[in-house]
């Protein structure tokens, strides 16, 4: 009989040492899963606590241009193109004074989304522009602009002067080849800053100048035109051609993430 055979004898001893050897977890497979479980949800709760307090980095929550900028800015400013009313929407969500305007035909340079920003400080005032390079001109004036002329130059900025947004034309005004983003009011050429204390700091004049004075003011250039490039698709400056020498061109034909910026 299986009893009465020392080999299995052996066997059943062998059995028994390794199950007093085995270590035995200090508490059940249960208790430890159930354990990652509420570490787990504990995180993602502390993800959507930290997400509600900081909108900004949160792709879903609605766009406000007061909001620091964020992970997700970038991506819903793009997400405006295209979209007039959800793009009107957080205008107003942003405190964003502004005029609709009705859509104007002209083939090419057809306008079907314009609009007048009312309080911008802009000369002249009140060009016609695209919803999203309204948004994206309010964004870059109240928290690049502004403190970057703050912390450069020690002055707050008074007038922007701007050499247009809309023209029907294509680009250099040429008889041939792509339109200009000007044509559908999708761009704003940004020439001077007019500051406080009476200033002028313009991109013909002090762009790259030296001095003391003048390298604060080629800075401050520097500085908002790389900004810029968080606001809006395309950005032109001095550097790109000599065309541009004397102003940045800004529009929103690409989204900022994916866009050109020189």
């Amino acid at each position: 009989p299986p009893s009465q055979c020392p080999y299995h004898s052996q066997i059943a001893r062998f059995s028994l040492m390794a199950q007093a050897r085995r270590p035995r977890p200090d508490f059940p497979q249960t208790d430890s899963t159930l354990a990652i479980l509420l570490v787990v949800m504990a995180m993602l709760l502390g993800g959507r606590v930290w997400l509600a307090e900081n909108p900004q980095h949160n792709p879903s929550a609605p766009l406000d241009l007061r909001d620091p900028r964020g992970f997700a800015t970038r991506t819903k400013l793009a997400a405006l193109r295209g979209d007039v009313p959800a793009c009107h929407a957080v205008l107003t969500r942003s405190d964003v004074a502004f005029t609709p305007l009705s859509p104007a035909s002209g083939g090419e340079c057809a306008r079907p989304d314009r609009l007048v920003l009312a309080e911008l400080p802009l000369s002249p005032a009140a060009p016609q522009m695209t919803c999203p390079v309204a948004a994206g001109l309010s964004l870059w004036m109240e928290q690049d602009v502004q403190r970057l002329a703050r912390d450069i130059l020690g002055s707050r900025v008074l007038r922007v002067e701007q050499l247009g947004t809309y023209s029907c034309r294509r680009i250099y005004g040429a008889q041939t080849g792509r339109w200009s983003e000007h044509a559908t009011g999708n761009a704003i050429d940004i020439s001077a800053f007019i500051l406080e204390d009476g200033r002028r700091i313009s991109l013909l004049n002090d762009w790259g100048a030296d001095g003391d004075e003048a390298n604060a003011a080629a800075r401050f250039l520097q500085d908002v035109r790389d900004a810029a490039c968080d606001s809006f698709g395309t950005v032109l400056s001095p550097d790109y051609n000599t065309t541009h020498a004397d102003h940045f061109h800004l529009d929103q034909a690409r989204s900022a993430d994916r866009g050109v910026c020189r």
